[in-house]
């Protein structure tokens, strides 16, 4: 009779496996929240998808969600889209640049300048090339008195445009060591700086649109193993820069 009564017996409180699941729960939910307050909101996105929700026009005419990343006071008003108007000023500028290639090549033709210069297009703009027999004698950053007939047109040239310019000076791989150029280093930045120099005391050119480099032998366009490869890379280049490129894209 007594043992019968013990079995009716019901324990008291929760089974033992509920405190174990409870801290279970506790513990993962403490991990979500730890989780959420690293995490960083865009309150912008937020409020885009909110409104999303909120405004039927939205579901009616506007499917995707990608239109409310950046959200415009007129909900599909493409004018002020400001993405749009990105896209359009970068496609303006891209046409700008290469409608002045093409009218560089056409100067360069109708002033007989295509032997000595070359005009070409890469990321940081229009690139002219100019051959060092064109400017200086070997050895030296004078310009010589025919240089100016070149660089006159380069002048010519640059003030019709309001770009900034980048001029770089190379030489080949034979060393040099004098008084004047310790090394091809000063060499190639006295040229740069002699071509600026001119173009800023004939024409109406602001210094301040003007960098100039000397690169020295470091970066050759060919080998230097014979006359010709050295004369080559004997140059002076004049960029005509593309506002869009930054210095810390060029690889």
């Amino acid at each position: 009779m007594l043992n019968r009564n013990r079995r009716r017996q019901q324990p008291k409180g929760a089974p033992a496996w509920m405190v174990t699941f409870s801290d279970m729960v506790t513990l993962i939910l403490v991990f979500f929240i730890l989780l959420f307050s690293m995490s960083v909101v865009d309150a912008q996105k937020f409020r885009a998808i909110a409104e999303s929700f909120q405004q039927r026009q939205v579901l009616d005419f506007m499917p995707s969600a990608i239109e409310f990343e950046s959200p415009s006071p007129e909900l599909g008003d493409e004018s002020t889209n400001p993405f749009d108007e990105d896209e359009s000023n970068e496609d303006i500028t891209e046409v700008d640049m290469d409608e002045l290639l093409k009218e560089v090549q056409e100067f360069l033709e109708i002033n007989e300048l295509t032997e000595f210069i070359s005009a070409t297009r890469d990321d940081r703009g229009v690139v002219l090339v100019l051959q060092e027999r064109t400017l200086f004698e070997t050895a030296e950053a004078e310009l010589l008195p025919e240089a100016e007939l070149f660089l006159g047109k380069v002048g010519t040239l640059l003030e019709a445009i309001p770009n900034s310019v980048k001029v770089e000076g190379h030489t080949d791989s034979r060393p040099i060591s004098n008084f004047q150029y310790p090394s091809n280093w000063e060499l190639s930045g006295a040229r740069a700086s002699s071509v600026i120099r001119y173009l800023v005391d004939t024409y109406d050119l602001a210094p301040s649109r003007f960098v100039a480099n000397g690169y020295g032998d470091t970066r050759p366009v060919v080998p230097n193993t014979t006359v010709e490869n050295l004369q080559t890379n004997r140059r002076v280049v004049i960029v005509i820069s593309d506002p869009t490129f930054h210095d810390d894209q060029q690889s």
